[in-house]
């Protein structure tokens, strides 16, 4: 029987997996099952791959990424405290299942379906028999102690919390990486190594970061900032959210028309809480794409044509205005909406105001600093953390392309009315 497992990963080399050692043999068996192959299926940037020709990375890389930066980090918290080690099963196994529940396109779908993949991944871990058999042959409690780590609000141990689910974990140590290096954004790599070589117990009982750790810290914390504002919240990716959202909306509005629809998928669109585990697994990308593709070809408009602009990356079009007032945001929806409607387009689909908002680092009080004397709040220590703790919103109104040219010229007439009135 071979013993060992090797994973060649581009962001941490080789992962290697050794099956003489019960939790590693509990993560390869993981691995095997038919739930966590399909993150195989799953892109980890959704639809970012239209402005990112690189962003084709998979759940499924990630969720290895993630395991193998817990193994670290446990492999350096045991020598602050060998009594960590009885953590180790749980810590290995919410590292490998916590994105078991992303649905098609990963975040997109909490968009666009009444989907949680929090939820989704604590259901899969405690009720899909083929992941639950396999953590119960190592510790009965398994299923239970990571379904709890999935849920929100769950804190029943704090380093475990801060290690599966806080500002600066696991999850966020690896996407940061990955993503960076997948979209080609060379904003400057993350310092895993001093952020591990830093991470101790504070008397809390809590992890906690010494001193030496901040400034990686804060490199982390600069990246994560600079990533949401030119990727995760780019309006490419708010533009074909919203897309699918108007499919979706349009099939619901308009399902008394003829559309082919495979029985999963209709549970996913009309009845989200009668999806069981048969039909959660049967839908990824590669089926929910191969409806779109069938909707472009055969169904009525406009169903047919948003399909088209997202098959096809032939997009609508998005311009900034949080400069502007509430009231010059709604005016300026009124002539989109008045010209879409000219150019026979349906107001209510292709034209619309997007709002988002980029949330600062929230401490939560997770991880504090510890020098072995004193322990205090990482913003209380850094005024570089405090800046990026700020939220920022922003405001886009969405349009066809047709109408760019006259609807970028009311938005620069009504800014220059309000500059000089």
């Amino acid at each position: 029987m071979r013993t060992k497992r090797i994973f060649h990963d581009p962001i941490h080399k080789e992962i290697v997996f050794d099956s003489r050692k019960p939790e590693e043999l509990m993560i390869m068996e993981l691995i095997d099952t038919i739930a966590f192959q399909r993150l195989r299926r799953i892109k980890q940037l959704g639809a970012a791959s239209l402005l990112f020709h690189g962003a084709e990375s998979s759940r499924f890389t990630h969720s290895i990424g993630v395991f193998c930066i817990a193994r670290k980090i446990y492999e350096r918290l045991i020598e602050s405290k060998s009594s960590f080690c009885e953590n180790k099963f749980v810590l290995f196994g919410a590292a490998l299942l916590h994105d078991l529940g992303h649905g098609p396109l990963s975040h997109t779908s909490e968009a666009i379906f009444d989907h949680n993949h929090e939820e989704w991944s604590q259901n899969l871990v405690k009720n899909y028999s083929p992941i639950n058999s396999i953590l119960k042959k190592y510790d009965n409690e398994l299923p239970r102690q990571i379904g709890e780590l999935f849920a929100s609000k769950q804190l029943f141990s704090k380093p475990l919390k801060t290690l599966i689910s806080s500002e600066i974990d696991c999850d966020r140590l690896d996407y940061l990486l990955r993503d960076s290096y997948n979209t080609g954004t060379k904003y400057g790599l993350v310092d895993l190594e001093r952020i591990i070589s830093a991470l101790t117990f504070s008397p809390d009982g809590n992890i906690g970061i010494k001193p030496k750790g901040v400034i990686a810290i804060e490199h982390f914390l600069v990246l994560r900032n600079l990533m949401y504002r030119t990727i995760y919240n780019h309006r490419i990716n708010e533009i074909s959210t919203w897309i699918l959202e108007k499919i979706i909306f349009t099939i619901k509005k308009h399902f008394e028309k003829k559309i082919w629809l495979d029985k999963s998928l209709y549970k996913w669109i009309f009845s989200p809480t009668k999806v069981d585990f048969e039909d959660f697994i049967r839908n990824d990308d590669v089926t929910f794409y191969y409806h779109l593709i069938r909707w472009k070809d055969e169904s009525f408009e406009p169903l047919s044509t948003l399909c088209k602009m997202f098959i096809d990356r032939d997009l609508l079009k998005a311009s900034d205005i949080s400069f502007l007032s509430k009231i010059d945001r709604l005016k300026i929806l009124a002539f989109a909406r008045k010209s879409c409607e000219t150019n026979n387009y349906d107001s209510e689909i292709f034209c619309g105001i997007k709002e988002r908002s980029f949330k600062g680092f929230e401490s939560n009080n997770a991880l504090k600093i510890w020098d072995g004397t004193y322990q205090s709040l990482l913003e209380n220590n850094s005024a570089l953390i405090k800046t990026l703790m700020k939220s920022e919103e922003s405001s886009f109104i969405i349009y066809p392309s047709e109408l760019k040219n006259e609807i970028k010229n009311q938005i620069s007439l009504m800014r220059n009315n309000s500059l000089t009135s």
